[in-house]
C-alpha cells in the first residue's frame, strides 16, 4: 500500500489553519530548496506563473530551481487575503537581486487549491517586478525563514 502523502493543516480551513498554511508556505519558499519545497503539491499540481505553465511535481522543482539561481537573495513574505474551504488567496512580496546587482521588489497574488491532504493542486500567480535601489529594501534578515518579530506586508506599508 502507497503511502499517503499529507501535509497539515488540511481543508477546510479556518482563519487560524489558513494563516498557518501560508506561512507554511513562505517558509518553505524562503528555504530556497526546491526539492523540498515541490514535495508540498500534488504529483500532478498545474500552476501558471507570470506566463509560464507548470505541470506536474517535477516541473515544479525544476521551475524553482531556475527561480532560484535567477533571483539572488531571494527574501520573501506572503499575507492571507481570503480562504472558503480548500481554496487561499494570498497576496506577497519578495526581494532580489539579479547576477548584475540589480535590485527588485517583485509583488503579486496567488490563488491556491488544495486536496484533502493538505497538498497544493493549482497555484495561479500574477506577479510584477519593480525596480529598487539598496536603499529601499524592507526584508533585512538573513537568508531562510523571516522571523517572527519581522514586519509582515501590511506592517510595512506594502
Amino acid at each position: 500500500m502507497a503511502e499517503i502523502e499529507r501535509r497539515l493543516p488540511v481543508p477546510p480551513f479556518t482563519r487560524e489553519t489558513a494563516m498557518a498554511k501560508v506561512r507554511l508556505a513562505e517558509d518553505g519558499w524562503n528555504s530556497r530548496d526546491p526539492q523540498k519545497v515541490a514535495l508540498a503539491y500534488t504529483r500532478d499540481t498545474q500552476w501558471r506563473n507570470r506566463a509560464e505553465f507548470v505541470d506536474g511535481r517535477q516541473q515544479a522543482e525544476d521551475f524553482l530551481s531556475r527561480k532560484w539561481a535567477k533571483e539572488l537573495d531571494y527574501r520573501l513574505i506572503k499575507e492571507l487575503w481570503a480562504f472558503e474551504g480548500n481554496r487561499i488567496a494570498v497576496r506577497y512580496a519578495y526581494e532580489w537581486h539579479d547576477d548584475s546587482g540589480n535590485w527588485f521588489r517583485s509583488y503579486g497574488n496567488e490563488n491556491w487549491e488544495f486536496d484533502e491532504n493538505g497538498l497544493m493542486s493549482r497555484r495561479y500567480a500574477c506577479i510584477n517586478d519593480l525596480p529598487i535601489k539598496p536603499s529601499e529594501r524592507k526584508f533585512h534578515w538573513p537568508l531562510g525563514r523571516r522571523p517572527d518579530e519581522h514586519a509582515g506586508l501590511s506592517e510595512l506599508g506594502l
